[in-house]
């Protein structure tokens, strides 16, 4: 007879964990089923996110930042450093141990909340009375049963047609995470988040980065000032960017890669690599799940189709994170975790799309909340702008990083604060204050009153919430 459980979660990333522990801690029966593997073929949970995304990506770039610091900035600050080398392999086994330690920490709260842990794949094998039957495919095989599943697989990378990864030349944010040695010349396609991290760590390290887009503008999701100041901060570094260009054939030999492309001006131009990344996007990841053992809808692109709770089509079965509609971020999966583990116990789960943050980790960091001044425009939204720069900052100053400011959008009306933008240092931690902000509808006014420490980046914030109202006292 196969094991019977309340809720069964498919996916052990930050949707599916999170969403695991928080039904085990509202009283259910919960098992949680995550095929990860870390290199001894042990169980590896956490998703992308912790294996090859937010966390890895992480590592490297503080570990590449320190390397950057200690040639270009020691100095000002009277430090004498020469010599200075970078032991890659001891970079990426750092990174490695760093992922581990969150592997290890996921197995340990999955435990410690009483959430049975299968390591292998999860599929659909059927319905069954009052549920349905999952099939485990791991070291053994198994069927275990469940009233209420959660889907949460997530996304893989996207490949260009007929440019497959092979994790050598050619590769996926996976590959660009275990490079084993700087390269001279390194090509990306795709200016998002993963190309400008990627690309910020092997330039600290030495390689000629060149970043090809295919739109014509930069960051076109980020505020138009926001982005045209990171530009300007990366264009300095000596990342190479080129916006608006079409790529064309790829050749990958022993040799290395060369792209084809067309740039803006409509010229032809071939750029020879030892490695490319490709950066253009993820595509929610479905394979091996069986939907069509119980006709489980999914969309055009292959998302699970859900409404507004993360119910699909079946009764009992929900989806969250990349593999559903939405910005594919960890903290919105581990959000709508929480949700449905809630809704599943008969409360109120709740998701504000519009005060999910979103940030960029290069140096300068970008990160932004809420909407942009082009999208107020666009809607014919009566607002307020006020900006404050870093250079005007005397934490900044301090610290010796001025690039970048902080932007706030108010309503004219209301002074409710409509969306926040920040480019410079420590901008992943200052957009905190904002959600906060917004998530309570809070006003421009609201943060200008609120006493913000000295010296502090966050005075930023404030600034730039008294510029709204032409109110900042420092111009």
């Amino acid at each position: 007879m196969s094991k019977q459980f309340d809720v069964v979660v498919i996916g052990g990333g930050p949707g599916g964990y999170i969403a695991a522990i928080r039904a085990a801690q509202l009283g259910f029966q919960v098992a949680c089923i995550d095929e990860w593997k870390n290199a001894a073929g042990g169980p590896a949970p956490g998703g992308t996110c912790t294996n090859v995304g937010c966390i890895p990506s992480k590592a490297l770039l503080q570990s590449s930042e320190h390397f950057d610091h200690a040639n270009h900035h020691f100095a000002e600050h009277g430090i004498s450093a020469t010599g200075v080398k970078m032991d890659v392999a001891k970079m990426i086994a750092r990174k490695d141990m760093v992922v581990k330690q969150n592997n290890d920490g996921i197995l340990y709260l999955l435990k410690k909340n009483k959430v049975t842990f299968f390591h292998g794949r999860g599929s659909f094998a059927g319905q069954a009375e009052g549920g349905y039957t999952i099939h485990v495919a791991g070291k053994t095989e198994e069927d275990i049963t469940a009233k209420q599943v959660v889907i949460a697989t997530g996304s893989n990378a996207r490949a260009l047609p007929g440019t497959p990864f092979d994790e050598v030349n050619v590769l996926s944010n996976d590959g660009a995470l275990r490079v084993g040695a700087v390269p001279k010349k390194l090509a990306l396609i795709g200016s998002g988040v993963i190309g400008l991290e990627m690309g910020s760590v092997w330039r600290r390290l030495g390689a000629d980065v060149t970043i090809l887009e295919g739109l014509p503008t930069f960051l076109g999701a980020v505020d138009e000032q926001i982005a045209k100041e990171a530009k300007k901060a990366f264009d300095k570094q000596g990342l190479k960017i080129e916006l608006g260009v079409k790529v064309g054939e790829i050749v990958n030999d022993k040799k290395g890669v060369t792209v084809n492309y067309t740039n803006a001006k409509g010229e032809a131009v071939k750029l020879d690599a030892d490695k490319l990344i490709i950066s253009i996007g993820r595509v929610p990841n479905t394979i091996g799940l069986n939907t069509e053992a119980v006709g489980l809808q999914l969309d055009e692109r292959g998302a699970i189709v859900v409404d507004a709770d993360c119910k699909t089509n079946l009764p009992g079965v929900w989806a969250v994170g990349d593999v559903v509609r939405g910005p594919m971020l960890a903290h919105k999966a581990e959000e709508e975790g929480v949700a449905v583990a809630e809704r599943i116990a008969g409360q109120h789960g709740h998701v504000n799309f519009n005060t999910i943050p979103w940030v960029i980790y290069t140096s300068p960091e970008i990160a932004w909340v809420g909407r942009t001044e082009q999208q107020l425009k666009a809607d014919g939204v009566a607002y307020k702008a006020g900006s404050f720069p870093f250079l005007a900052n005397g934490r900044a100053r301090a610290l010796g990083d001025t690039t970048g400011m902080v932007k706030m959008l108010a309503d004219a009306t209301t002074d409710e604060i409509l969306g926040v933008h920040i480019v410079g240092p420590q901008a992943s931690e200052l957009i905190a204050e904002a959600v906060v902000a917004m998530e309570f509808r809070a006003s421009a006014e609201d943060i200008a009153r609120i006493c913000h420490a000295h010296p502090s980046l966050s005075e930023s914030t404030k600034e730039a919430a008294l510029a709204v109202d032409k109110r900042s006292l420092n111009f």
